[in-house]
């Protein structure tokens, strides 16, 4: 039958050391991006992929699928998608050949911890099937119809290392009942994984479960924002890991940080009074502080984030016409400042005046410049450039931050990039792409979809930042 009862029939099944069909295995042929259901039956129970075609069947008893496809076709060679096991059909004889563990490999790409040190100090290529060469790491990924905004993410947080370790060994999470994270993982194993037979990947089955996990909220052809995905991504992630309400995860370990929030709103009396003033004889006397404090309430709180948004500079409006070609361009300094606990950020629905000041700071840090705002009608692109440092961000120098808490601790405020996602194009119609670093030579790439290509490290400072992670130096 079709396997239903495994204990059983797997008994008496003759396991062989030789086939005489395994050269009639076709590693070009084999892609195991897809998701592995059934092409005929469309069933994801007790499937095998044809080593011969690469297409998916269920079964392997008599009348089951792959067992016809075998007479049909005269394809004999099968693995189990989920056991790994290898059979000959119809004879039905498991194999047992050491020449096959190179499919395995690719199936389910495995790290031992002592590879995990090796990677980062790993300069080799990887040559695949196909002659391409790639760089484990680097691999590029397909664009399956508008996901680029997904690309860029999966690419940014690979450079991640805590994160991508943890990823690599499922152990990890085993314990774990989550589609989405077992399918980051093995994306991840995947990106990673140096004996590949083609030098990209697809992350179908990754994007499956993301619509899935979100309801549709994130899909294959609708172009959405990559900062909006990190962050439902970054949050589901971190709730499914965790074992109770109050345990941390390698998310939070990798990302959070925490503000201190000063919340200063006008009570009821003042509001009402300005309303029967009207505004034009300056009744938002708020600013210049002259307001007694017994009409403004102010609250003091402590909050964990993921990532900082910053605030761009209104471009100018009007331009002359010598400056038509002129750029704004802001220091990262400038609008990191918005987190020093003094400039203050005001919010227009609730009014209030917020300041904002980092006590904690994660290890890494992503920080997402606003680029789009929506208007009643549609949404708009703020071209700004901003400058900011590869290496060596010192955040000390631009936020006041808090001594450590510990004697011998060393407040830890240096970062370098390692990510920077980018937005070409018009608001709606552009499309993403990212410089990341690679640890083992220090070299810059940019990905795009399938494409990578080594860049200079002064061309990532050149473009319109979107979403940068930066690492803290240890």
């Amino acid at each position: 039958g079709l396997g239903s009862t495994p204990g059983r029939s797997n008994r008496q099944v003759e396991v062989r050391r030789d086939c005489s069909y395994l050269d009639t295995v076709n590693r070009q042929v084999l892609d195991f991006d897809f998701e592995k259901f059934c092409s005929v039956s469309l069933s994801n129970l007790n499937v095998y992929a044809c080593l011969v075609c690469g297409k998916y069947y269920q079964g392997r008893g008599k009348k089951s699928h792959a067992y016809t496809h075998s007479l049909e076709a005269g394809h004999h060679v099968y693995i189990n998608l989920r056991t790994e096991k290898v059979y000959c059909l119809p004879d039905g004889y498991e194999i047992n050949d050491p020449s096959l563990d190179d499919i395995r490999h690719v199936l389910y790409p495995r790290f031992s911890r002592e590879q995990l040190e090796q990677l980062d100090k790993n300069k080799q290529w990887s040559r695949a099937l196909d002659g391409s060469d790639y760089l484990p790491g680097m691999v590029g990924l397909n664009n399956i119809q508008k996901t680029d905004f997904v690309n860029v993410t999966i690419q940014s947080l690979m450079r991640v290392t805590p994160l991508r370790n943890f990823f690599l060994i499922p152990e990890n999470y085993q314990h774990c009942r989550s589609q989405l994270v077992h399918r980051f993982g093995e994306l991840t194993r995947k990106i990673w994984h140096a004996r590949n037979f083609k030098g990209q990947v697809s992350p179908h089955e990754f994007l499956q479960a993301v619509m899935k996990a979100s309801k549709k909220r994130f899909r294959i052809g609708v172009q959405c924002e990559p900062v909006e995905f990190m962050s439902w991504l970054l949050n589901t992630l971190h709730a499914d890991l965790r074992t109770s309400k109050k345990s941390s995860s390698i998310i939070h370990k990798c990302f959070q940080g925490e503000l201190e929030v000063v919340k200063e709103t006008q009570s009821k009396a003042i509001s009402e009074k300005k309303e029967s003033d009207g505004e034009q004889n300056g009744a938002l006397k708020i600013t210049d502080g002259q307001i007694e404090n017994n009409n403004v309430a102010a609250e003091t709180y402590r909050m964990p984030f993921l990532m900082l948004g910053l605030d761009l500079p209104e471009p100018p409006l009007f331009k002359d016409v010598m400056e038509k070609n002129i750029i704004p361009q802001v220091p990262l300094f400038n609008i990191l400042k918005k987190f020093d606990g003094e400039m203050v950020t005001t919010t227009v629905r609730p009014p209030a005046r917020m300041r904002y000041r980092v006590t904690k700071l994660p290890q890494y840090l992503i920080l997402h410049m606003r680029r789009f705002t929506k208007n009643n009608f549609f949404r708009e692109k703020n071209p700004t450039l901003v400058n900011f440092p590869v290496k060596n961000l010192e955040l000390k120098d631009y936020i006041p931050l808090p001594a450590p808490t510990k004697e011998n601790e060393k407040l830890r405020t240096k970062y370098d990039l390692i990510a920077n996602v980018v937005h070409d194009g018009k608001p709606d119609e552009g499309f993403y792409r990212v410089f990341v670093q690679r640890k083992s030579e220090e070299l810059w790439y940019e990905m795009q979809d399938l494409h990578v290509s080594e860049t200079l490290p002064q061309m990532v400072a050149l473009s319109e930042a979107y979403m940068q992670i930066y690492e803290q130096q240890q």
